[in-house]
């Protein structure tokens, strides 16, 4: 039997549901031009912690989006709670369990700095990469949920593994330089905000292009090379998976390049680069499992140790 509770499972997939969606409504908020529908943080405005009627529609989209961020941070606090009632201590899930309940008040912070900086892109491009961060956190905090707690077996050989590690390493850059892009678009979150990077937005579109075929060149050869070893399938269809993502990450990315970054699309983007990431990160542990722990009753019996004189005859 697994260490980790049906009902923690349950949390922990809950917390990385909810990450992702902070993401996604993130960006409604940016797209809406609501980023500084709650001008002020921690409150609202400087009279209330909560919108207000004049604040209109757009303070209630900001304010949505903290509420969604303190429901977070209950999921990532029941389920520090739920590890430590359980039976077993299992580090993995304690630190990982910590980890995120530990992220939920530094984003709250930079989040803050975002509207306290008036949406000042580099800013906001951090708030997004952490947002990256904690769903690591999170994934892994699920994954240990539905692992056994005993050692690693790799399924693929080492040149594969540090393939798929650099895979992961042009992935984070890749969703960095998307940060760059969006930081010198047009979308600056508020209509009366124009704090852009003030690097050219093609030139730094076109190097966010250049990576992602570099990445989806990475990732097709990862999976030609699980295909060349014979990898189990699971491990070959996850990377297969995160192809099929890339691909049409990168057709959404063109298209809204060429339709002059529409909201629709760009928010379709934002939930693209969540896909990929999460993607990416199952290829991380696809190929490798977890062996069970051996039960007290199956440990091996010590040998009879003889007295030394009974040894002598």
């Amino acid at each position: 039997m697994f260490r980790s509770s049906l009902a923690l499972r349950r949390v922990a997939l809950a917390s990385l549901a909810v990450n992702i969606l902070l993401v996604i409504t993130g960006g409604a908020v940016r797209l809406t031009s609501s980023g500084l529908g709650c001008p002020t943080w921690p409150k609202c405005t400087n009279s209330s912690y909560v919108t207000t009627q004049a604040m209109g529609y757009h303070g209630m989209i900001e304010f949505g989006n903290r509420i969604l961020g303190g429901a977070d941070g209950v999921l990532a606090a029941l389920a520090v709670l739920l590890v430590l009632l359980s039976r077993t201590r299992d580090r993995r899930l304690i630190g990982w369990s910590i980890a995120v309940l530990a992220s939920i008040p530094a984003q709250a912070v930079i989040g803050g700095l975002t509207v306290r900086t008036e949406l000042n892109p580099w800013v906001v491009a951090c708030h997004f990469l952490f947002s990256m961060l904690i769903i690591v956190a999170t994934y892994r905090l699920w994954l240990a949920t539905r692992e056994p707690a005993g050692p690693v077996r790799h399924l693929v050989n080492a040149p594969i593994r540090a393939l798929n590690w650099l895979l992961l390493a042009v992935t984070a850059v890749v969703l960095a330089a998307g940060t760059v892009v969006t930081g010198s678009g047009p979308h600056a979150g508020d209509e009366h905000v124009h704090h852009r990077t003030g690097l050219d937005p093609g030139m730094v579109a076109q190097l966010h292009a250049d990576l992602v075929m570099l990445l989806i060149g990475l990732s097709a050869a990862w999976c030609f090379a699980l295909w060349a070893v014979g990898a189990p399938r699971a491990t070959i269809r996850a990377g297969a998976a995160l192809v099929g993502i890339e691909l049409a990450q990168g057709v959404i990315g063109f298209v809204q390049y060429f339709t002059h970054l529409p909201s629709l699309l760009v928010g379709l983007h934002m939930a693209g680069a969540c896909a990929v990431w999460t993607a990416a990160l199952v290829t991380q542990t696809a190929g490798r499992v977890r062996e069970p722990l051996p039960a007290a009753s199956e440990a091996p019996v010590p040998a009879p140790v003889l007295p030394a004189t009974a040894a002598t005859r």
